[in-house]
């Protein structure tokens, strides 16, 4: 997109300070417009936005960059930062309830005692099918169960495919469709290379606070405002501009973006249609419960280790410093981060931070009988209701528009990540392609 500098061309109020809103602000700018970020909170980034742990400093929940995350890459370069990502070969486990199975190349699967041969085989199968399809439209028709479950048979499913489901959908895995699942397959299965196809994944060192520092300096360079600690209440329609409205300013606009979660874009704008509603509404919606936990030792010495027993109170184990250089990053100490993938309404939400310390504690004591409780040395909680919109059947034919029946107001939003696996790379593929379906509806194309 070419800047064209005219000071008349319309202004857009980007609602939302995340990677999303960034990357459309920074890509609007370009193309010539007068751009607003507005933040809730104090601070940018949302999902990608760090904290501090302890002594450390670090993202709040887990991200890492793929060898297959071209668009993510892409921006990084832009932003001159792209040659600093530090890359690894990374190992996987799996818990079985009783012990640790490394998962990380076609000898660990024959020897994972989960599986038989004939389903070992069955499962390979599933993976290289999986990972030829080009276009997994088709797929929206049929459930993730019941695709898997004919391709790898029952015991596979129940064994290895439901824990892993589990470990991103949580108790709404029952209702994704093999469309999602396909896509895990194909983004995994890119990220690996090689003649036993191990796994590449990087980092840029600083975690993503170095990039959201460096996208935000990028911004307002180009010439964006960004406002922080604006929780807006209200986007309300005028004779010639829209406003938004928060406890503390009340700005207008000649178009408004927002980037919210599909509730809560839709408390902000009461002046939507009957259908925009129920769609928006009808969208199920993922949260997550993350802690994330700084250790005198490691754990599995695996990045990712996948959970089959669900009597454990979290899906998966994410070990960081098996990624990050742990001596320049944690101080020599090992980041940890215990996620649990959970329906928005789920009463763990509710609970108090003290309730499920100690429920996560007990489990990862039960997978690693040596810890010591002397060896934890931070333990924070993080919870966010809407992280990622479940990629159910038919999902994108009853996906709402990005443009609304409000006239300059659009809604682009993670819904609109069909089939989405919660990586940066989609956020910033959504940000381009938003941007370019705004540009076409401004222009009337």
């Amino acid at each position: 997109m070419s800047k064209d500098i005219n000071k008349e061309r319309p202004s857009v109020g980007v609602v939302g300070g995340g990677m999303l809103g960034l990357t459309l602000a920074l890509r609007l700018t370009q193309a010539g417009y007068r751009v607003t970020v507005i933040e809730a909170a104090s601070n940018l980034g949302g999902l990608v936005s760090s904290w501090q742990l302890g002594s450390i400093s670090w993202d709040r929940y887990y991200h890492v960059i793929m060898l297959s995350d071209l668009r993510l890459r892409s921006l990084l370069e832009e932003l001159a930062i792209e040659a600093l990502i530090e890359w690894r070969v990374t190992k996987t486990n799996f818990y079985t309830g009783q012990d640790l199975y490394p998962l990380n190349n076609a000898w660990d699967y024959i020897r994972l005692p989960a599986l038989t041969l004939i389903d070992k085989v069955r499962l390979a199968a599933t993976i290289v099918y999986g990972s030829r399809i080009k276009k997994g439209k088709k797929l929206e028709a049929i459930s993730a169960e019941k695709w898997l479950t004919q391709l790898s048979g029952k015991s596979t499913y129940q064994n290895l495919w439901r824990p892993l489901l589990r470990s991103k959908l949580g108790s709404n895995y029952s209702k994704a469709s093999a469309a999602y699942i396909w896509s895990v397959i194909r983004r995994f299965y890119a990220a690996r290379r090689g003649g036993m196809k191990k796994e590449m994944f990087g980092y840029v060192p600083g975690g993503y606070q170095k990039v959201l520092s460096v996208l935000e300096q990028r911004a307002l360079s180009e010439g964006v405002t960004i406002k922080t600690g604006l929780r807006v209440s209200s986007i309300t329609k005028g004779i010639n501009e829209l406003t938004v409205d928060s406890k503390e300013d009340s700005l207008k606009f000649d178009r408004i973006i927002d980037t919210c979660a599909s509730p809560i874009a839709v408390d902000h704008c009461k002046a939507l249609s009957e259908d925009e509603i129920k769609a928006h509404s009808q969208i199920l919606y993922q949260g997550i419960i993350c802690a994330s936990l700084i250790l005198t030792r490691p754990l599995g010495k695996a990045y990712l280790t996948y959970i089959t027993d669900e009597t454990i109170p979290f899906t998966t184990i994410i070990e960081m410093s098996t990624l990050v250089d742990s001596a320049v990053e944690f101080n020599g100490k090992h980041l940890v981060y215990l996620p649990k993938y959970l329906p928005v309404d789920d009463p763990l939400f509710a609970a108090a931070d003290e309730v499920i310390e100690a429920r996560f504690i007990a489990g990862l004591v039960r997978m690693f009988p040596d810890l010591k409780r002397s060896e934890i040395l931070a333990f924070k909680i993080s919870r966010t209701r809407h992280v990622v919109a479940v990629a159910t059947q038919n999902y994108t034919s009853k996906l709402p528009s990005m443009a609304t029946s409000v006239p300059g107001l659009y809604i682009i939003n993670s819904a609109h990540i069909v089939n989405a696996s919660l990586s940066v790379d989609e956020t910033v593929n959504l940000a381009n392609t938003g941007a370019e379906y705004f540009l076409a509806q401004e222009a009337g194309v």
